[in-house]
């Protein structure tokens, strides 16, 4: 297995600035989940009260408005939790190159959400990492410098 770790470079180096692209995301993911695991983000309701302020006012489809109105702002420290989750495992996966496709498409429906429950200031940071998280899961960016080479290798599909 981690043989195939370095023979990833040899068969499909030309993914290898996107593999640096992976890794880095992974470290800011990372480091964000544990500046809010660290701070207060789980024991306030700052993300109620950020979605409160924003989503009247936010592009978001209507039956999203009614659905954070109804489920998100009155079960906030679940919002919070499952936010802190993907964060963490969106970091974990990248950086690691395991199972990069299906937690990308994770990472796009976070970003997805982030930009209906998030103010302007936020708005071009999550588009961006929306397009990438989208690049990232077309070319299977955990095939270079990421374990998916090793399955890929051994068991041909879609998820790697």
């Amino acid at each position: 297995m981690l043989l195939a770790f370095f023979e990833s470079v040899k068969y499909v180096g030309h993914l290898l600035p996107i593999s640096f692209l992976r890794i880095f995301l992974g470290y800011y993911y990372l480091e964000a989940a544990m500046v809010k695991f660290q701070g207060d983000f789980l024991s306030r309701p700052r993300i109620a009260d950020q979605m409160a302020e924003w989503l009247p006012s936010s592009h978001a489809p209507n039956w999203f408005k009614i659905f954070a109105n109804s489920q998100m702002i009155p079960n906030w420290q679940t919002v919070a939790f499952i936010i802190l989750g993907i964060e963490f495992a969106v970091a974990i996966s990248y950086i690691i190159g395991y199972v990069v496709r299906p937690v990308a498409l994770l990472g796009v429906l976070l970003c997805i959400t982030m930009l209906f429950i998030s103010g302007p200031a936020t708005e071009d940071l999550n588009k961006t990492f929306l397009a990438i998280h989208l690049i990232l899961a077309w070319v299977g960016a955990g095939r270079c410098l990421g374990f998916d080479y090793y399955f890929f290798k051994r068991r041909r599909g879609i998820w790697w």
